[in-house]
């Protein structure tokens, strides 16, 4: 395992401000370079903080291109949808949404159809992570973890919650992750994370380049105990190597 900083925010709005923050830069950096940005956006309540700061921001929204990580299989605007959160944070900026197309009648050709679209690379990829240790829509007992074929999989079947989900290997395509984890009911699920626990499905995830952003709630079960290569970043000590900030 290589190392890991986690980066410790004092609250869930400081560090979703701050994981804001590092998109914006990322997307101005590849913008500035002639690029468009590419992001993937996870769902769920811990991030919509996170979408609201980012998309209050002044950013060259015409080039950016926003992907689905995964998604439930529900009516459009409907509140369990990933998408109908996505939406309202971002419908305003001008960014292109490519939404993943849950309402098909045929569930199977629709993840071919959205593996189809999916670009060569993603700029950035962000996840969270659930409290049985899922991320995405890889799930503990799951068929979705163990498709190693495609970059797309149906998934959550087997908990009754279908849906849509980027596979590990579609993960594989960020060239850089930002989990953002937040609050004390995460602080097991981080620490078996950070242990490489296999029995988790987001130890799955490999990328070169993963950057956590978290609150003190998420890490109290490493404050006393960290894994060996596990390190605190708190604002006031020293900041992890370049290439991890």
């Amino acid at each position: 395992m290589s190392d890991r900083w986690l980066q410790v925010l004092p609250d869930a709005d400081a560090a979703a401000q701050r994981a804001a923050d590092v998109i914006a830069g990322r997307l101005r950096a590849a913008v500035s370079a002639g690029r468009r940005f590419r992001l993937a956006l996870s769902g769920g309540l811990t991030p919509i903080p996170m979408f609201e700061a980012l998309a209050a921001m002044s950013l060259p929204w015409g080039q950016v291109e926003i992907y689905q990580v995964d998604e439930r299989v529900a009516p459009l605007g409907s509140a369990r949808r990933n998408l109908t959160t996505i939406r309202a944070a971002f419908d305003r900026t001008g960014a292109t949404i490519v939404a993943m197309p849950v309402e098909s009648d045929d569930l199977a050709r629709a993840t071919v159809r959205y593996e189809d679209g999916l670009p060569r690379d993603f700029d950035l990829v962000h996840l969270g992570l659930g409290l049985d240790g899922h991320t995405a829509s890889l799930f503990p007992g799951d068929p979705a973890p163990g498709v190693l074929d495609r970059y797309v999989a149906l998934s959550g079947v087997s908990r009754g919650l279908p849906g849509m989900t980027l596979t590990y290997r579609g993960l594989a395509k960020a060239v850089e992750i930002i989990w953002l984890i937040t609050g004390v009911a995460k602080a097991v699920p981080l620490a078996r994370l950070c242990a490489d626990d296999s029995d988790i499905p987001a130890v799955g995830v490999k990328c070169e380049r993963m950057r956590f952003v978290t609150d003190v709630g998420a890490v109290d079960a490493l404050k006393t105990h960290a894994p060996k290569g596990v390190h605190l970043w708190h604002r006031g000590t020293s900041p992890p190597a370049p290439g991890r900030r």
